[in-house]
């Protein structure tokens, strides 16, 4: 689904009212949008998926999302609401983005990562919440050391 209304709601005297989301949602030139894929319209800046994207199915992108020139993404991918992912990132299957963060260029992240802060450009990426996946890598094996063997 192209270019339906987003998750965007503000506080009002009766609870929650509709944020209005009324601009567009603007495609690049040799864009593939996998099955079940959903792109949200903008609200104060179009969103924007540029040429050379490649998006796998099940794939959920907010409104006002940026989508720099080339990215990959893989399935069960959700980027939130006023992202901007730079040029040619990849991200794996079941990565989960968090609203108004900046993705830089060639950013690799990986599968079931949760990112919540900005991410510099040219590195690799893994866990939750994201780090250098070398930082990662170390995490995870001094998880493995805590953890008694069966």
């Amino acid at each position: 689904m192209i270019c339906q209304d987003g998750f965007g709601f503000q506080p009002d005297e009766r609870g929650h009212a509709k944020k209005p989301q009324e601009l567009r949602v603007v495609i690049g030139d040799d864009v593939e949008i996998g099955a079940n894929t959903t792109i949200d319209r903008g609200s104060w800046r179009n969103t924007e998926i540029k040429s050379g994207c490649k998006l796998d199915n099940l794939i959920q992108i907010g409104h006002n999302v940026i989508l720099g020139k080339g990215c990959l993404i893989a399935a069960q991918t959700g980027v939130a609401g006023s992202t901007t992912v730079g040029d040619f990132v990849m991200i794996g299957g079941q990565v989960g983005i968090a609203q108004h963060l900046t993705v830089g260029n060639r950013v690799k992240i990986a599968a079931k990562s949760g990112v919540i802060n900005d991410l510099k450009e040219n590195l690799t990426y893994g866990g939750y919440p994201a780090v250098e996946i070398k930082d990662f890598h170390r995490q995870t094996l001094m998880l493995r050391k805590m953890t008694p063997a069966k």
